[in-house]
């Protein structure tokens, strides 16, 4: 080959160094927008319900378990430190089993109602994060009620691997959180908030932040599960009395106890704001909004 015969250049969709350079940034973002509104239209998904809470909770069994393991209830000896914070841990994983029990009772609830809603289009698809603990308990409850699930995973250093109750068209890997938390909130009608760490408290406010500024047109209902938990570690009043918020911010939430009590607010207002005669089919209903 003469050294100045022509080549044919990589199509530059086609070319890796450049799709995963800083110049191709736009693009992959892009990807992470389009890629997943077609599936959703594809899946004949029209919008959502979110569930979030700590990816540390087990099943009750898994948890129990664990304890058996740890206990040693005939040992004469004390366990050494290191022992007995594994015990320590064991034994709030059996205290806070119940809540990924009661997720799991919940979105199967929520999952058996919408599955008799009269719509050409699947309406309020239990949605986590897709990893483990309340996210793996929504996701299966979801699925145990004949449902489809949807799973928003994030690609981590230490890999958070997606629960094996995600619909497999509906399971997604984002590589920006940015792009992830605009899917959860695009499509969702109501946020359902299980005790959680610091990952469960950044989407709590983001959504309460964007609806107590009024950047969403529709009406996200955002409860709030286990009041003897969130009244433990958020004084929602002293923020009240110290103005940092105002009373009605109160109204942006509710707290619930029970995967009933859970059920019968998301079924009002849903019911409410969501199903009314006036509501139109979108695929997907996107969220609109002020601007």
């Amino acid at each position: 080959m003469a050294d100045n015969e022509p080549f044919r250049a990589d199509l530059a969709y086609e070319n890796p160094r450049f799709l995963n350079s800083a110049d191709g940034r736009i693009l992959r973002i892009l990807a992470e927008y389009q890629e997943p509104l077609a599936r959703f239209r594809r899946e004949r998904i029209q919008d959502t319900v979110v569930f979030f809470g700590s990816a540390r909770f087990h099943s009750r069994s898994d948890a129990d378990s664990e304890l058996q393991l740890l206990a040693k209830p005939g040992s004469a000896e004390p366990a050494p430190p290191e022992e007995q914070e594994k015990l320590r841990v064991a034994r709030a994983g059996v205290e806070m089993a119940r809540y990924y029990e009661e997720a799991r009772e919940l979105a199967h609830m929520l999952t058996t109602w919408t599955l008799g809603i009269p719509s050409k289009r699947h309406r309020f698809v239990v949605t986590t994060g897709g990893g483990p603990g309340i996210m793996e308990a929504a996701n299966r409850g979801a699925i145990e009620a004949g449902g489809k699930t949807v799973g928003l995973n994030i690609k981590l250093p230490f890999e958070q691997m997606p629960n094996p109750y995600i619909t497999p068209e509906l399971n997604f890997e984002f590589h920006y959180f940015f792009m992830r938390k605009l899917w959860f909130a695009y499509l969702a009608k109501a946020l359902i908030v299980f005790p959680g760490g610091f990952g469960t408290f950044d989407e709590l406010f983001e959504i309460l932040t964007l609806a107590q500024t009024e950047k969403l047109a529709k009406k996200m209902i955002v409860l709030m599960y286990g009041g003897d938990y969130w009244h433990r570690v958020i004084n929602f009043q002293a923020l009240v009395d110290s103005c940092v918020i105002s009373p009605d911010d109160l109204k942006l939430f509710h707290i619930v106890n029970t995967p009933q009590e859970g059920f019968e607010c998301l079924k009002e207002n849903l019911i409410q704001y969501h199903l009314g005669p006036f509501q139109k089919e979108r695929a997907p209903e996107i969220a609109k909004t002020r601007r």
